[in-house]
């Protein structure tokens, strides 16, 4: 032990800390570190691009509700990581990212940027190790941050730091749970005389519920509060016969209009925008708006609230319907009917615009979500296609969808996708792409295929970044886009299987890969219509 350096002490310190998995691309900057984490029997995991690592680590963290770790080399390495950071940043990842770091003395390295300033900037947490003698407690400090105020802390490793002895370092101290913070008195009165006079009460649950869907549940069913979630909570009432399932752009017509009628709405842990409310269309005028948040600053940011009540979500939930009188609320045989009959998208009747080329990407939707198991994990890139995956393919709770769009950007994907199967390899992982996004990632194809995990790629082809070309109607589209490809034969190329999907008919090969061994993943590209926005792209288009 005396002869460890500081770069062996700060892989060690994760691992005694729980680190559950680390993920990156291995330098020079970063070559002990990553190794000590290994050494320690932390799994690791090389993607073929920063920035692929940077999302798989993400979609890891929030699948397995765990922190999570991304290695990188000092400078570029950093830099390439980036946009995956931005969105792990703005999504409350509990994500450590060690970032290797010119030493102290090198002023004129070509590796030297300003990396606290990077980290800043897209509102990720700076941390530092600084020395041998407080290499531990550095590194504490940063696992605290991620995990007790879920945040992505940038430590960063400088190269002289990371090589000098550090003999004798202590081990890990525990790094408690905090105690969720309990309503006060007088907000619980206030909730709870607020839904004793609703009569069509809805909940909408966001990311600060996914740890409390059965409090919230509870005190709807006390409450007669009909259910929903904003998009990166799907899934969280899956198994309510009450539930709405997303509300917002890619609500249902039934959930629309269910919720815009509501005389109360009440966010649980969800921040209300303009995605979740359609604008604010989903308030009505005369709605009373509750938020229930651990963040005082979360409060009214993006909608204005009634009624504020600063707690942890299960807390105020169950404090509430401990106080709250029992009603029926919006629950009625009438309502119930109506959300079985015609509560999911495959449910709604649709003209299929289908070709003999190319499939319209509802139906697609529709027979993938009857082929695909249950148990399964879905995942989107960003784009027109978008919504028909995210609103079509149901869900069993809400570790079953992972949803990397907190900073909207384009070819995130199939890492997503990558990450949230080794989080939860037990069950079919399902990363929904446009053409757009699979080529940008393309690279984490082959750690794909190396790795085999049970990953079934689907494209929603249509050779064109497609919401440019419906945002700009009547333009010259020739920048946007492109020749159609063959994107089955890409995939093969990596040592993926392939297929082309050209009609439902042809998802047959989908079908026989899932009874099969499925000892490679499976890309299919669906050649799908376009000649219309998605409906929820037509509504997003107001927020640009």
């Amino acid at each position: 032990m005396n002869d460890q350096s500081v770069a062996e002490v700060v892989g060690r310190t994760l691992a005694e800390l729980g680190l559950a998995h680390v993920y990156g691309l291995v330098g020079s900057g970063n070559f002990a570190v990553t190794n000590a984490l290994r050494d320690a029997g932390v799994g690791f995991t090389a993607a073929r691009h920063e920035g692929g690592a940077a999302t798989m680590a993400d979609a890891h963290a929030r699948t397995a509700d765990a922190v999570t770790a991304l290695s990188l080399h000092q400078g570029c390495g950093l830099t390439n990581a980036m946009t995956g950071i931005t969105e792990a940043a703005k999504s409350r990842t509990p994500l450590i990212v060690l970032a290797a770091e010119p030493a102290g003395a090198a002023v004129r390295s070509n590796f030297r940027v300003d990396q606290d300033g990077l980290a800043r900037a897209v509102g990720a947490v700076p941390e530092r190790v600084h020395s041998a003698a407080t290499a531990v407690a550095d590194t504490v400090r940063a696992f605290r941050t991620a995990r007790q105020q879920r945040r992505t802390v940038v430590l960063n490793l400088p190269l002289d730091v990371q090589a000098q002895p550090c003999p004798d370092a202590p081990p890990a101290p525990a790094v408690p749970s905090l105690a969720p913070s309990r309503p006060d008195v007088a907000s619980v009165a206030s909730l709870a005389a607020v839904l004793a006079g609703a009569h069509r009460p809805v909940f909408v649950g966001g990311r600060g519920a996914r740890h409390a869907g059965p409090e919230v549940a509870a005190l709807a069913e006390r409450c007669g509060a009909l259910l929903a979630t904003s998009a990166v909570a799907h899934g969280l009432f899956a198994d309510s016969p009450w539930s709405l399932g997303i509300c917002g752009g890619f609500a249902t017509p039934l959930a629309a209009e269910l919720v815009a009628d509501a005389d109360v709405v009440v966010a649980w842990g969800a921040s209300l925008t303009m995605w979740t409310t359609r604008h604010g269309a989903l308030i009505g005028p005369g709605t009373t708006v509750v938020q229930v948040d651990d963040d005082p600053a979360a409060l009214g940011a993006n909608h204005p609230v009634d009624l504020g009540v600063c707690a942890d979500v299960a807390e105020a939930a169950r404090d509430t319907a401990a106080a709250v009188t029992a009603s029926p609320g919006y629950r009625s045989p009438k309502i119930a009917a109506r959300i079985e009959a015609e509560g999911r998208w495959p449910q709604v009747p649709v003209d299929d615009t289908s070709t003999t080329a190319r499939v319209d990407p509802r139906v697609l939707s529709a027979r993938l979500d009857a082929l695909l198991p249950a148990e399964r994990t879905v995942t989107t890139d960003s784009g027109n296609f978008m919504g028909y995956p995210a609103a079509f393919l149901a869900v069993p709770d809400a570790a079953g969808f992972c949803f990397t769009q907190a900073f909207q950007s384009v070819g995130l994907g199939l890492s997503t996708a990558i990450g949230a199967s080794l989080a939860r390899p037990d069950r079919l992982t399902v990363a929904a792409l446009g053409d757009g996004g699979f080529l940008m990632g393309v690279a984490e194809l082959e750690t794909a295929a190396r790795l085999g995990p049970p990953l079934l790629v689907v494209v929603y082809d249509d050779a064109a970044y497609g919401a440019e070309v419906h945002h700009f109607a009547g333009a010259d589209h020739a920048t946007v886009t492109f020749p159609d490809r063959d994107l089955a034969a890409v995939g093969r190329g990596f040592g993926c299987d392939g297929l082309v999907v050209r009609s439902v008919d042809d998802l047959d090969g989908v079908r026989a890969w899932l009874d099969g061994p499925r000892e490679r993943p499976l890309v299919v590209d669906a050649k799908v219509v376009a000649d219309e926005p998605s409906w929820w792209l037509a509504e997003a288009f107001r927020g640009h």
